[in-house]
């Protein structure tokens, strides 16, 4: 149960759950005998209830009492009386289960299966489901429920919003009563139904009501979940948008013989590559692509021009297409070999510890490091819808939380509204960002762990260096270890990394990292990193050739643990064709001596494995 704190069970407690036990181990005896021998007699499914009221998680007896179901339908020759009594006991049944466990997956599924013959009462379904949400208001397998029970009613999405309405105004604080009313306002807006047919209006009512809540208790963070939600829908485009790009619009780049590509004196522009050809990486506000390697051949100069017009293939998740026209250039110089290909980088074992970097100094000398970072985005002009109504609801908003910075959640809201007016705007210069910077910087005093937005990436940018290579030949390191990141984001600002530390963080997944097409050198350990199957981004990283994944929690779980042995993202990216030269997977519970002479049968390009060099 949410908000109740545990306690120590009493000695007398500790005696009540060995009696338990004891019965529990005498009924499951009983219980699968019957279910071998296949005896479906009244005492035998008798046995199997008593059973499920003890522990309702006993999945085998749940499928003992389909067949008994079954059964007992079959001999009661499908008259109509019988089939109901037959049903009606058995949600009878459930109802006693899930009064001991009302989370309990099995008997939720069960309770499904049974409505699903068709011959019961759905109408009681919702009382049943009234009470149940009355002792606990968050029980999503109740919620995922109801949905069922409403589709097999016929229930309008209306009326079902009308039931979050009224458990909202019982307590704002029903975070779950929020969340499905944000799937039934979308639902009924993607409809048309009448009343939500225009999504100004339909907006406009919805932040009124979460206003309410919110002005109400500027604690309770249901309501504020709620209002980012109706921001993101308010600014949202429907259709995909360019958002980024690399090459960079207007970039000027020199590709010479010795595959080693400039754009320019800083090493925030300094690439490698394994062939006389660049990658073209486009990112949209809802997908990243890439796209085939252009190959030039001959020396000169080439400008190139990209141009997206109404694409049929380009699809947002929503199923609108990309109708946006937009257009960007770069050049490119292809130029002979001026001095010997570089070998130091990439041929030496990495290491990853802190004095092989050095925070970077530019010199006075190059140009402005901020434009290799920010002009990534895509700057195109192209004819916008009238945007006057979703202007008008982001300015009574940021009118309205200016009377909430009290708090911190109030203040971030604010930095959110101002940024979100910003992008609205046909015009590079942001009208709002100092004081979105004031913002951020007054949530960084208030709570430093959770608020770095002000922080410039520059201050995580790192020369890597080693005795064997040239530093000048390095490219830049961007350090995002020790930040207790449990997610990644903003890739369009990321394009042009080639070296990144993640280490020592949160990270469950990194979704998302595709998008980062330049990424040769990752490092991922000290994570929460599960299994193989959340190492599904690195796939699509083409130029990946270091990696490490050590003390993650990798085969922690049975589940993983034999995972290498067949089909796994390891196996299709890493495994097949990967030519990567150092992968480090020690301190996982996956890791021992077959697993590593899996790796290098698998693995024939590596050179390192583990800290220790290959033959």
């Amino acid at each position: 149960m949410h908000g109740r704190p545990r306690k120590a069970p009493k000695p007398e407690d500790l005696a009540a759950f060995s009696a338990k036990a004891e019965k529990l181990r005498i009924l499951q005896s009983q219980f699968l005998s019957n279910h071998h021998q296949k005896i479906y007699t009244k005492e035998a499914v008798e046995l199997s209830a008593k059973l499920l009221e003890i522990n309702p998680e006993c999945y085998t007896a749940w499928n003992y009492r389909k067949l008994a179901v079954q059964h007992s339908l079959f001999e009661s020759n499908l008259d109509p009386d019988a089939v109901n009594s037959i049903l009606n006991d058995e949600l009878r049944m459930v109802e006693n289960a899930l009064r001991q466990n009302f989370k309990s997956y099995g008997a939720w599924y069960h309770r499904k299966w049974v409505l699903n013959k068709g011959h019961s009462s759905i109408e009681n379904e919702l009382r049943l489901l009234d009470k149940l949400q009355n002792v606990d208001p968050r029980n999503f397998h109740a919620w995922n429920y109801r949905r069922f029970v409403a589709a097999l009613l016929n229930r309008s999405d209306e009326d079902e919003l009308n039931h979050t309405q009224d458990l909202i105004d019982k307590n704002i604080s029903n975070y779950s009563a929020w969340h499905n009313r944000s799937v039934l306002v979308s639902n009924l807006m993607k409809k048309k139904v009448q009343a939500f047919s225009q999504k100004d209006e339909v907006l406009i009512r919805e932040y009124e009501l979460v206003r309410d809540a919110v002005f109400t208790d500027e604690d309770d963070q249901s309501g504020w979940f709620y209002h980012l939600w109706l921001l993101d829908q308010t600014v949202k485009a429907e259709s995909p948008l360019l958002t980024s790009s690399w090459p960079a619009h207007g970039s000027d780049i020199t590709l010479s013989g010795d595959r080693y590509l400039d754009l320019g004196s800083s090493p925030f522009n300094t690439y490698h590559f394994d062939s006389g050809s660049l990658p073209l990486i486009l990112y949209f506000n809802q997908k990243s692509l890439r796209f085939p390697k252009v190959e030039l051949d001959s020396l000169g100069a080439y400008t190139l021009q990209v141009t997206l017009g109404h694409s049929q293939g380009i699809i947002s998740s929503g199923g609108f297409h990309y109708s946006h026209p937009s257009h960007f250039s770069f050049t490119v110089h292809v130029q002979p070999a001026k001095k010997e290909p570089v070998d130091g980088f990439g041929s030496e074992k990495i290491s990853w510890r802190d004095e092989n970097f050095h925070i970077y100094e530019p010199d006075s000398l190059e140009s402005d490091l901020v434009l290799p970072l920010d002009h990534l985005s895509i700057k195109i002009e192209h004819e916008l819808s009238d945007s006057s109504w979703q202007e008008k609801i982001i300015d009574e908003e940021i009118s309205n939380f200016r009377e909430l910075l009290d708090s911190k959640i109030g203040k971030l809201t604010l930095a959110r509204l101002l940024t979100a007016r910003d992008a609205m705007v046909s015009s590079d210069k942001s009208v709002h960002s100092e004081e979105v910077l004031r913002l951020y910087s007054e949530l960084m005093k208030l709570d430093p762990p959770d608020f770095r937005a002000g922080e410039s990436l520059l201050s995580y940018c790192f020369r890597y260096k080693n005795l064997t290579s040239s530093s000048s030949s390095n490219p830049i390191c961007l350090r995002l270890n020790g930040l207790s990141l449990s997610r990644l984001g903003s890739f369009e600002k990321l394009l042009w990394v080639q070296m990144l530390d993640l280490s020592h963080n949160e990270l469950r997944s990194i979704e998302g990292l595709e998008a980062m097409q330049h990424l040769s050198h990752l490092n991922l350990s000290n994570n929460k990193l599960g299994s193989f199957t959340f190492l599904e981004s690195l796939r699509q990283l083409k130029s990946l050739k270091v990696l490490d994944l050590s003390y993650n929690e990798i085969g922690a779980h049975s589940v993983d643990t034999t995972r290498y042995l067949c089909s796994s993202p390891l196996c299709h990216s890493i495994g097949s064709g990967w030519d990567g030269s150092e992968l480090v997977t020690d301190g996982n519970a996956i890791a021992d001596e077959k697993f590593t002479a899996f790796l290098v049968e698998v693995l024939p390009a590596l050179k390192w494995l583990d800290g220790v060099q290959l033959n």
